[in-house]
C-alpha cells in the first residue's frame, strides 16, 4: 500500500455541477466537513476569484445536464482548462445522484471523453452516497424515494424523468450508450475484502478508462475516497455525485489528515420567505402541499402561456402581485409551475409547445428565468432576505435573474440542499440566504424547514 498522502496547501478539490442543485450539495460536503468552499454562478474573473483564494473547494454551477453534446464540445473544455489551472489534485464533473443522462442530452459519456483530453490516467467513477440514500452494488444505482429503496430503473421519479428517464440501472451499461471509453468496476465485495486495489489494477488491466467504483455504506465510502486520494494522479479528472466529496471526506478523516466536523449554528427562523418552483417532481407536489397546509400561499403560474412572449410578460405580471399580495397578508408565497408529472398543467405546456412550433428546451428556460424574475421582483420589493429555488434545470435560469455570483453555504436544511449566502457585486441582494434545492430532494415539510431555519 502506497504512503499515505498529506493534504496540500490551496484547492483540493474543483468541481463543474451539470446544474445548479447538484453543485450545491458538493458545496454542502466540503463546507460542513470543515473545507471552505465557493460556488461560482459562472467561470469567475481572476478578480472575483481572488476574493475567494483561501478556499479549498472551489466550483461552478453549470448547465450541462439540459445541454446537448455540441454545446459540451464548445464550453466544457474551456472550462475544465480554468479549473485545472487552480492546480487542485481532484477535478470533478459533478453529476446529479441518480445518474440523470441520455445520449443526446446532458451526456456524461461525452463529458468523460472532454475530460480525458486534458488529463491523463483512468477516470474514477463515484455516485453512490449512503447519506443522500443513494447506493451502488455490483455498479448497479439504487435511491430511496420517501423511505423506501428502488433500483433505479424502477424509482417513480426517475423511471418517469421528463427529460431523462432512466431505463437501466447498471451505471456501466447506461453509459455505454454515450462513450466509447471502456468501463470497469471495483465492486463492494472486493472493497470489503481489502482487495480494492487489486480490482482497480484488475479493471486497468483490462484496458477500463473509467472505473465505476461501489459505495454502499461507511465503510465503502471510505474505500473509494482512499481509491480515490491515494491512486490518483495529480491531477484527477473524477466523475460522480456529492459521493466524490463525501468519499474524500471519509477517508482524509479516517487517515488523520481532516479533524472531526465543526458544529454548525442554525440561522434562526424568519417570518416569511419566498419560493419558486418548476419542478414536475413527485416528491416536489408533496412539498408544495406541505407547505401549503403550512400556511403558505401557492400561486400557479400558467406555464402554457410561454409560447406567446405577451401573453407571458402578463402571466409573469399577475404573479407578481399575487405573490406581494400574499406577503401583504402576512403569508410566504410559493409560486409554482406544475404540482407533479400527473398535474394536467405538465400536457397542457406540451400541447402549448406543439402547437407554437417551439422546442420544449426553449419554453422550458423561459419558465426558469420567469420564475427568476418574479423572485428577483418580490424580493426587491418586500426586501425578503430568505428564498428557495426548487427544480435542478429551474435554477439555473432563476439564479442568474437575481444578479448573484456565487455563494456558500451557512448551514444544512436537506441533504444536497443547503441553507447558502449569496454573494453579489449590488449590495442590495449581498447576503441574501439562499437554498437551490433539486426537485427530489427534501422531505415534505422541506420549505416551511427554511423558513424555520431547521433541517427538514
Amino acid at each position: 500500500m502506497s504512503a499515505l498522502r498529506p493534504l496540500p496547501a490551496g484547492p483540493l478539490v474543483a468541481f463543474y455541477g451539470d446544474d445548479f442543485t447538484g453543485s450545491s450539495a458538493s458545496m454542502e460536503a466540503l463546507a460542513f466537513a470543515g473545507l471552505e468552499t465557493v460556488l461560482f454562478l459562472a467561470p469567475p474573473t481572476p478578480e472575483r476569484l481572488a476574493a475567494f483564494r483561501h478556499c479549498r473547494g472551489i466550483g461552478i454551477a453549470g448547465v450541462a445536464r439540459s445541454r446537448s453534446p455540441a454545446w459540451m464540445d464548445e464550453h466544457l473544455l474551456p472550462i475544465f482548462a480554468g479549473l485545472k489551472a487552480l492546480g487542485a489534485p481532484i477535478l470533478h464533473y459533478k453529476v446529479c445522484s441518480t445518474f440523470d443522462s441520455a445520449p443526446h442530452i446532458g451526456s456524461i459519456g461525452r463529458a468523460a471523453e472532454i475530460g480525458a483530453r486534458l488529463f491523463e490516467g483512468w477516470i474514477p467513477l463515484v455516485v453512490g452516497e449512503p447519506g443522500m440514500g443513494r447506493f451502488q452494488s455490483f455498479g448497479h444505482l439504487f435511491a430511496l424515494s420517501h423511505g423506501r429503496g428502488y433500483r433505479l430503473d424502477r424509482h417513480p421519479v426517475m423511471a418517469r424523468h421528463p427529460v431523462t428517464p432512466m431505463d437501466e440501472a447498471d451505471l456501466g451499461r447506461h453509459l455505454a450508450r454515450q462513450t466509447d471509453l471502456p468501463i470497469g468496476l471495483v465492486d463492494f465485495v472486493a472493497m470489503k475484502r481489502g482487495a480494492g486495489d487489486a480490482a482497480l489494477d484488475a479493471a486497468l488491466a483490462e484496458g477500463a478508462a473509467i472505473v465505476s467504483i461501489d459505495v454502499m455504506d461507511a465503510q465503502t465510502l471510505e474505500e473509494a475516497g482512499r481509491l480515490l486520494w491515494q491512486r490518483a494522479g495529480r491531477p484527477r479528472f473524477t466523475i460522480g455525485s456529492q459521493g466524490v466529496e463525501a468519499a474524500l471526506v471519509a477517508h482524509w478523516r479516517a487517515a488523520g489528515l481532516l479533524p472531526a466536523a465543526p458544529a454548525m449554528a442554525s440561522p434562526g427562523a424568519v417570518a416569511q420567505i419566498a419560493v419558486v418552483s418548476g419542478s414536475v417532481s413527485p416528491v416536489t407536489a408533496r412539498q408544495i402541499a406541505t407547505a401549503q397546509e403550512r400556511g403558505f400561499a401557492p400561486i400557479r403560474l400558467a406555464a402554457e402561456r410561454a409560447v406567446d412572449a405577451q401573453a407571458w410578460e402578463s402571466e409573469i405580471e399577475t404573479a407578481t402581485h399575487r405573490a406581494l399580495a400574499a406577503l401583504a397578508e402576512g403569508q410566504s408565497p410559493l409560486v409554482f409551475s406544475a404540482q407533479g408529472p400527473d398535474d394536467p398543467a405538465v400536457a397542457r405546456l406540451r400541447e402549448a409547445v406543439a402547437v407554437a412550433g417551439l422546442t420544449i428546451e426553449a419554453v422550458n428556460d423561459r419558465i426558469g428565468a420567469a420564475l427568476g424574475t418574479i423572485l428577483d421582483r418580490v424580493l426587491r420589493e418586500a426586501r425578503l432576505t430568505r428564498a428557495v429555488i426548487s427544480g435542478g434545470d429551474t435554477s439555473s435560469h432563476a439564479a442568474a435573474e437575481l444578479g448573484i455570483d456565487a455563494l456558500t453555504a451557512i448551514a444544512p436544511m436537506a441533504p444536497g440542499a443547503p441553507l447558502c449566502r449569496a454573494h453579489a457585486p449590488e449590495p442590495e441582494r449581498d447576503g441574501l440566504e439562499l437554498v437551490l434545492k433539486g426537485g427530489q430532494v427534501g422531505g415534505d415539510d422541506v420549505f416551511d424547514a427554511v423558513r424555520r431555519g431547521g433541517a427538514s
